[in-house]
């Protein structure tokens, strides 16, 4: 006989491989909804023991989360079927939780505990769960009239489906150009090769990442560059104008019927930054920070076009991303060209893993398909170790294809509950299987952060702290700063080799380092029109969306609006950031806060890490993001490092 597993500790999600994913995907949602249903059934039979509730209540938390992450099969199973099914099973899902956030009675048993129970048997985490639950109750409209609750559903059924048209119009909408080859001068050699022509002798040009972001960079050809720019900027043009409009006033009734002036009124009241004006005062701070410096970079941008064109007197955002690169060859002897080739992707996958192997002290060990059951033979799965136990399971999807998420995002899969079930999560991108882009790279640690956050985590008590569970407006922070090792030298050297086996040379990441001081005003001030779009979409009902973009675009860029482009049906932001895109930056701010107690010449130095680790990273939501912050540093945030970095 087989010995019997007596090990108590948790195993990873059984997927099915090459098995029956439409049954297993819905006996799963089913299977978490019954348990979440019999955990709420024993919560609201009233007991007066806080923490025999609150044990119910992070059960049926949890069973919510694994039924929620039903969503992840939408955006990454190559089969539409359960694509779709994952869509409608994840209406159901947000169903429920609605119905949960408007039961009275369900509030009445845990707004009791506060009145009427001893809470003297639930720590400082178990108070805080409490506290937050029955916040967002009131949040959720529980305390309203009966016909306010009832609209309060509609509207919630309304908004999940609208959110999901929204991302599947962007997700299904893959457009192209159609080019002549020698339209495809200074494009690398690898990617002319992969590009041959079609029997009709031309060469199609798609807007998703592996083919946009080289021939934006490289391609000579102003006007092919320029119609490529033009179809990325009206990917799911026109479906989503309407889809958009009116999930911004399903936004806006919702707020309204809980009592706050706007939406990112309402959104900002459990966020860092506190309320909506604060977000557009916000905007024009940094906005006003970067403009001299914007007006500045966009005008080196356009003396080195005028060398092209000598009638030039405009830098359109496709021209960007091209003279950027000829002036950072140029002008600081950094040729994207040459940076590229140390970035193949399978060694820069392994890096990633050994840098944050060694600054995080943990260990990733191989998952075979055969034993990850999963749902796409590029999928790499890894196990996470730390001090030999293991403690998650990561998996990353990291290239394109039909019918997949087109962006950079972290899912979970499951959230990690102590004893119960191991922290797993799905790191989805779309990079080039061949040679990276150096921002590629960056991006890819930048994502990998949020994993790393999801895993260390996932390793309490509560479902409600488990993983990145801080305030929404602090959750970018860690993977900002996590990019810092993206641009080291002696980080870089450790998996950043050419072809020939030569490591990329200390002298040209030095270069790199300098040329990347350059456009940090322009990133600046257009990261700002886009906070600026996210906010002010929803702070007030604008008739022609494309127009007061355009509007938005004028007033915080130095970049004219692309003449023909509608650029917000494709921003996806939209949807999961809804008025909250300013996140990237005020994280920024808060990224380069925390960077600052590393010694840049030792990266890897154990005390600080650990500390950061332990401090910011493993404790997911159990504090607010501000104390965690303050922890770890022994002071509260500034600004000042941002002022710092922007001043370089």
């Amino acid at each position: 006989m087989p010995p019997v597993d007596t090990d108590p500790r948790p195993v990873p999600l059984l997927l099915p491989g090459a098995g029956d994913w439409l049954a297993w995907v819905a006996q799963r949602c089913h299977d978490q909804l019954e348990e979440a249903q019999q955990q709420v059934g024993l919560v609201k039979a009233g007991s007066s023991d806080a923490p025999v509730v609150l044990v119910a209540w992070n059960k049926a938390e949890t069973a919510i989360a694994n039924a929620e992450s039903v969503a992840l099969w939408a955006e990454v199973h190559p089969d539409a079927a359960v694509r779709d099914l994952a869509d409608e099973l994840s209406q159901q899902v947000q169903k429920y939780v609605t119905e949960l956030g408007l039961d009275r009675d369900l509030y009445a048993v845990l707004d009791r505990l506060v009145t009427s129970a001893d809470l003297s048997g639930l720590d400082a985490d178990g108070r805080r769960v409490l506290e937050h639950t029955l916040r967002d109750f009131r949040r959720a409209g529980v305390d309203r009239d009966d016909a306010t609750r009832d609209r309060l559903r509609e509207l919630s059924e309304r908004s999940v489906k609208l959110s999901q048209d929204f991302g599947r119009n962007i997700r299904d909408d893959v457009r192209s150009i159609r080019v002549a080859p020698e339209r495809l001068e200074g494009l690398p050699e690898d990617y002319r090769a992969a590009h041959a022509p079609d029997e009709d002798g031309l060469v199609t040009i798609t807007t998703d990442y592996p083919d946009l972001v080289p021939f934006i960079t490289f391609a000579v050809d102003a006007e092919a560059r320029h119609e490529l720019a033009l179809a990325q900027n009206n990917v799911a043009w026109p479906a989503n104008d309407q889809v958009l409009q009116d999930l911004l006033a399903v936004r806006r009734e919702t707020a309204s019927l809980l009592g706050h002036d706007s939406w990112p009124d309402y959104d900002t009241e459990v966020k860092m930054i506190g309320t909506g004006q604060a977000v557009a005062d916000f905007i024009d701070r940094v906005g006003e920070a970067a403009k001299e410096r914007a007006a500045e970079e966009v005008g080196v941008l356009l003396e080195r076009k005028r060398v092209d064109d000598p009638s030039a007197d405009t830098v359109a955002t496709y021209d960007s991303r091209y003279y950027s690169e000829l002036v950072r060859r140029e002008q600081y002897d950094v040729d994207g060209q040459v940076v590229r080739t140390y970035f193949p992707f399978e060694q820069v996958r392994q890096g990633l893993l050994d840098v944050t192997g060694r600054l995080f002290g943990l260990e990733w060990t191989p998952v075979p398909r055969e034993d990850a059951g999963t749902w796409h033979d590029e999928v790499a799965s890894y196990d996470v170790g730390l001090d030999g136990t293991r403690i998650g399971r990561i998996h990353l999807d990291l290239h394109p294809r039909e019918g997949k998420f087109k962006h950079a995002a972290q899912f979970d899969m499951v959230k990690g509950i102590a004893g119960q079930q191991l922290p797993e999560g799905v790191l989805v991108c779309n990079f080039n299987r061949g040679l990276m882009e150096h921002d590629e790279v960056v991006t890819l640690f930048h994502e990998f952060g949020h994993l790393v956050h999801h895993v260390l985590a996932g390793q309490g008590e509560w479902a409600r702290f488990s993983g990145v569970a801080t305030e929404w407006d602090f959750v970018e922070a860690p993977s900002q700063m996590l990019e810092e090792w993206a641009w080291d030298a002696d980080v870089l050297a450790t998996f950043a080799r050419d072809e020939a086996g030569e490591t990329i040379p200390a002298e040209l990441v030095a270069a790199m380092r300098r040329a990347e001081q350059f456009g940090k005003g322009l990133y600046a001030v257009q990261q700002m029109s886009y906070a600026a779009r996210s906010y002010w979409f929803h702070a007030g009902p604008h008739d022609d969306l494309t127009a007061y973009g355009d509007e938005l675009q004028r007033r915080y860029s130095v970049f004219p609006p692309l003449e023909g482009a509608h650029m917000h049906c494709a921003f996806g932001h939209l949807d999961g950031y809804s008025s909250g895109y300013y996140t990237y930056m005020w994280s920024l701010v808060i990224a380069k806060d925390l960077f600052s107690a590393f010694d840049r010449d030792d990266l890897f130095a154990a005390d600080v890490a650990l500390a950061y680790r332990d401090k910011v990273l493993a404790m997911g939501g159990r504090k607010d993001a501000a104390d965690l912050v303050a922890d770890f540093l022994g002071r509260p945030y500034s600004f000042d490092s941002w002022a710092a970095w922007l001043a370089e």
